[in-house]
């Protein structure tokens, strides 16, 4: 075996299972086709109370804790990740929906409810409601990712996985890379790619010429500071089976707007670019039935969970026992 594991896949998925494996001296190679990553977002909320529901996983402030972790960790070895770990600020827009978010808090999960003197200065005045997440933030996808994966000391292969098993994997000029365990941690382009049955979600950001608030603001869309300027994003697309090259509708781009303004005054800010990914919904971590351990449809959650679930894979992976012919 050239290698002990092949990781498929660049994302923060990928990025975080072969950091944890080389910490732990595992060699590992990375095949990553860099096209599509929707990990490479400018702008990523690290925020633990999901969507217009409120929702909370079980298991948000640890994967939060973990995630901050790494990026001090990869400051203190000389990587840098624009972050900042600023709070994140969840305005809604009545008793219904707060009454909804309070049943869905933890006690464990830090927050509180913002009177209007304490609110961002950049936060619309007509929400009755604002809750603050002082654990949350942001911080910049690609530049985590790629510090992870230079800090890992792994190889990269950029190239396209066309097919693979429990132990070998095989590129799109037919070349043929073999190890002791291989983990596909394939997004969406991947998983359209591999021809499997997935649920995808498109998402756009608008990239500003500065932040409209210092620390994010979220509901329907969201405002987020990034490393250069501000961006505004939000997952809105309906669901498709299948990944499509990135595009961004008239009407789509108008319902960003709309929902930006209802955060925060947009007029004096200038729209620099934008940037479109797909996520692939569906979680699975794990191996599967031909024993090729999986982690991907981390959805929204990626940099919420995902160094989390790779950790405790790569934990596995490490303690399964060797495969015949390894």
């Amino acid at each position: 075996m050239t290698c002990d594991a092949l990781v498929i896949g660049g994302g923060i998925a990928g990025a975080s299972v072969a950091y944890a494996l080389t910490r732990k001296h595992w060699r590992v190679t990375v095949i990553d086709a860099g096209m599509h990553t929707a990990s490479h977002v400018p702008s990523a909320l690290v925020n633990p109370v999901r969507g217009q529901s409120g929702g909370v996983d079980a298991r948000a402030p640890e994967g939060m804790a973990l995630t901050w972790a790494l990026v001090r960790d990869l400051a203190a070895q000389g990587y840098a990740v624009p972050h900042a770990r600023s709070g994140v600020v969840r305005p809604l827009p009545d008793d219904r929906t707060r009454a909804r978010f309070e049943r869905n808090l933890p006690e464990t999960l830090p927050h509180h409810w913002l009177d209007h003197n304490q609110r961002p200065k950049a936060l619309a005045g007509h929400w009755p409601h604002a809750l603050q997440l002082p654990g949350g933030g942001w911080l910049d996808g690609q530049a985590l990712c790629r510090a992870l994966l230079k800090a890992s000391g792994a190889s990269l292969v950029k190239a396209r996985a066309t097919a693979w098993d429990a132990q070998t994997v095989t590129l799109h000029d037919g070349t043929l890379l073999k190890a002791q365990a291989v983990v596909w941690c394939g997004g969406s382009v991947g998983s359209t790619w591999a021809g499997e049955d997935a649920t995808h979600r498109m998402g756009t950001l608008l990239t500003l010429e500065r932040a409209a608030s210092k620390v994010p603001l979220s509901f329907g869309a969201y405002l987020a500071p990034a490393a250069q300027g501000g961006v505004l994003g939000a997952t809105f697309e309906a669901p498709a089976k299948h990944w499509v090259p990135p595009q961004l509708p008239l009407n789509s781009l108008s319902w960003l707007l709309g929902k930006g303004a209802a955060l925060s005054n947009l007029e004096t800010l200038s729209v620099t670019g934008r940037w479109t990914g797909s996520r692939l919904s569906g979680l699975q971590a794990g191996k599967d039935a031909h024993g090729v351990w999986r982690l991907s449809g981390l959805s929204s959650k990626g940099f919420l969970l995902g160094p989390l679930l790779a950790f405790e894979l790569a934990a596995q992976v490490r303690a399964a026992p060797p495969l015949r012919g390894g």
